[in-house]
């Protein structure tokens, strides 16, 4: 809103009420000054905005003061569709093994961790969405490299069961190679995960916390012990559909907390306790943790506000998410014309989330950077000569399934597009142009200020 518009509101306001635009000032926000400066056209922020329209609504018969915060219609899909189209396997999987992206999104995190500033008595990391657990095993490589004596606190939020295991395969290695490290692993929301504890009472009374002493100084040993908890993890890590929105849920939240027994001395208050959690985190990954046709207010509202709050002086949000306009959309818009699944910039988003949190986002500054530091590029990986005359089926299956999987198209669409001999057409024809495949990804950091 522009200053004369909010003069316009004031301005109509005391004339109603025959008030003075000193006393409004003084009773709206404790300023005086306040409409002198507006029409000098100083900046106000948005918690001072907020709270000039709330008095101005509490003031006139019959307002009300305006509800604080976006307004999220709950995110529905359609329960005849997959569990979750990220957790489709096949795709993630075939996706994962063909692409670079999990490598290119590391190295693009790894960058901030010159930029943190830890404190006793462990650097703290938490990813908002481990997945197969690639991305957090190559910036634990890198973190471990910069700082190798240094106490590591890693939480990571995952509610599909199959990407838990895959993480936890590696975890055996990297607890050997940096025995000074807690991993905690949780199936809550993003509102819960960074605090591990659930905002509903019953779900806390219902909380299964789990703490695993890894005994041993092999990775071979840890890998066994890890390996027996698949009993445990099978009962207790379980998701289920919303009836009302189809989302998936948790069924009951679980923490499960996995150190080393003979570094438990150093690490004592380190290890998390029921009740006696803290976020405090110096790095919040937020790769991919949205699906691209979420709104910029439920994205805003239910992750990114969240996870910003759950940063200590001096910590650092990464967040990345697809930005199309690569070859990949390319391909799905000779299948599909008009498809756009990326209508959410790093610039709404970070607007939005600056709105949400208020007065508590003073001490944040929201960092979408120029494209050419923003923006980056990962490829399909494959040889030369599988991109250039005559190109295997398997290669543009591969093409065509990564395409897809960036783009979120959902099967209903691809089974009468598949049969048709289209879909790989169009892959082909792609390869040839570029001379293989790469999509474009677009980060943004959220930095809270040091003491």
């Amino acid at each position: 809103m522009k200053n004369d518009e909010i003069l316009s509101q004031i301005t109509e306001f005391c004339r109603k009420a025959d008030m003075a635009e000193s006393t409004f000032g003084r009773r709206a926000v404790n300023d005086g000054k306040l409409v002198h400066r507006l029409r000098e056209g100083k900046r106000i922020t948005i918690d001072t905005l907020e709270r000039i329209q709330a008095y101005i609504a509490a003031s006139t018969t019959g307002g009300l003061p305006p509800p604080r915060g976006l307004q999220v219609p709950p995110e529905k899909r359609d329960p005849r569709g997959n569990f979750r189209f990220f957790e489709n396997r096949q795709k993630y999987l075939l996706f994962v093994h063909t692409c670079s992206e999990k490598r290119v999104v590391a190295e693009r995190v790894a960058l901030e961790l010159a930029s943190i500033h830890p404190r006793p008595p462990a650097l703290r990391i938490f990813d908002a969405g481990v997945g197969d657990g690639t991305v957090l095993a190559r910036v634990l490589r890198a973190t471990h490299q910069r700082y190798p004596h240094m106490p590591f606190y890693v939480a990571g939020k995952e509610l599909s069961l199959e990407d838990l295991r895959l993480t936890l395969e590696r975890v055996p290695d990297r607890i050997f190679e940096h025995p000074a490290s807690v991993f905690v692993f949780t199936n809550m929301f993003y509102s819960e995960a960074p605090w591990l504890t659930p905002a509903s009472p019953a779900a806390a009374a219902a909380t299964v916390w789990h703490e695993v002493p890894l005994r041993g100084a092999s990775s071979g040993e840890f890998e066994q012990q890890i390996a027996e908890l698949r009993p445990f993890l099978e009962q207790n890590w379980r998701a289920a559909i919303s009836p009302r929105t189809a989302m998936p849920l948790y069924e009951r939240p679980v923490v499960l907390v996995l150190y080393r027994e003979d570094h438990r001395f150093l690490l004592d208050s380190t290890i998390p306790r029921p009740g006696q959690t803290e976020a405090n985190f110096d790095l919040v990954i937020a790769s991919q943790p949205y699906r691209a046709l979420s709104s910029v207010n439920f994205r805003a509202k239910r992750i990114i506000a969240p996870l910003a709050r759950a940063l200590r002086p001096g910590g650092r949000l990464i967040g990345i998410h697809s930005h199309g306009h690569d070859p990949g959309m390319e391909m799905i818009q000779a299948i599909w014309p008009g498809e756009n699944p990326f209508s959410v910039s790093r610039h709404e988003l970070l607007r939005a989330v600056k709105y949400e949190l208020g007065s508590l986002g003073r001490d944040l500054n929201f960092n979408a950077y120029a494209d050419n530091r923003s923006i980056f590029r990962y490829d399909m990986e494959a040889l030369p000569n599988e991109v250039t005359g005559t190109i295997g089926t398997s290669t543009a299956f591969a093409a065509w399934n990564a395409a897809v999987y960036v783009a979120q198209i959902e099967d209903d669409r691809l089974t009468e597009m598949t049969q048709n001999g289209r879909t790989l057409d169009a892959a082909r024809d792609v390869l040839r142009k570029y001379n293989g495949l790469w999509f474009l990804d677009e980060s943004y950091v959220i930095s809270r200020r040091r003491d």
